[in-house]
């Protein structure tokens, strides 16, 4: 049972999918710190953002256990996997600790709003579990996440010891340098920026149109130095503390003074 367990408990998804390197290499690098249960989607899931599958069945089931944690794929979202996890597995106990990655690729700055990563890590704050989302800067499937696993583990650490602030979670996004290229760890916010997207316009063999999706990402404070993006471009890991809460208190007085 897991409520019986002498370690925290610790739970771990992703939105790369179950057979992810770098959901492995964050098994590996926490098992020290906690009895882990991991679930994790099926299939990749990047972009998936918040979303949620209620138009066709849910499967969940066990595909590994050793000692020390167990393994069990999802066939949604990793939202899904969050709520899930949360309904089936911890039947009247809460993990110590939600880690959601380590994604391929970077989270910093309006990517935020697009993560399937980082929405599993908000889930986990409307469970009031404290999360963290773990991002690495390089999105080849076979990314080298060795200078990664030290940074995990200090933050897991102090996670663990110190605790969060209630519905809010860690956006933690690392760049791909050797371990012993990086500056260090910058607390910050999160930068302006957007995603100028544009549609390749392409032909399929039946001759019917298609689109795939391109774009850039374009800074819209590249000198601001207090942001996850300048952190990242200056050799540093980023920590941004995110919120649920997406009111704009400041906009409130001013359409009170609209007399809708």
């Amino acid at each position: 049972m897991l409520k019986d367990k002498e370690k925290p408990i610790i739970l771990i998804t992703n939105d790369d999918g179950y057979r992810a390197k770098g959901l492995k290499t964050l098994i590996e690098a926490l098992q020290p710190y906690g009895y882990l249960v991991v679930v994790a989607p099926s299939e990749g899931q990047s972009g998936m953002a918040h979303a949620i599958t209620v138009k066709v069945p849910l499967r969940l089931d066990k595909i590994e256990e050793k000692e020390g944690y167990e393994i069990y794929v999802c066939s949604g979202t990793p939202v899904d996997c969050v709520k899930l996890a949360n309904n089936q597995l911890f039947s009247g106990i809460k993990p110590d600790l939600l880690v959601s990655g380590i994604n391929h690729g970077a989270n910093a700055s309006a990517s935020v709003v697009y993560s399937g990563t980082m929405a599993a890590a908000i889930e986990g704050c409307l469970y009031e579990i404290p999360s963290i989302g773990f991002s690495y800067l390089d999105f080849s499937k076979n990314a080298d996440f060795t200078s990664c696993v030290s940074f995990v583990r200090k933050i897991v650490q102090k996670t663990l010891e110190k605790g969060l602030e209630k519905n809010t979670c860690l956006n933690v996004n690392i760049p791909r340098l050797p371990e012993n290229e990086i500056k260090g760890i910058k607390i910050c916010r999160q930068n302006k920026g957007v995603w100028r997207e544009e549609f390749d316009k392409r032909l399929d063999p039946n001759n019917r149109e298609y689109y795939w999706l391109t774009g850039e990402f374009y800074n819209l404070e590249p000198d601001a130095n207090d942001t996850d993006e300048w952190a990242l471009h200056h050799g540093y890991v980023s920590i941004v503390p995110v919120q649920i809460d997406l009111t704009d208190y400041q906009s409130i007085d001013k359409l009170k003074q609209w007399n809708l």
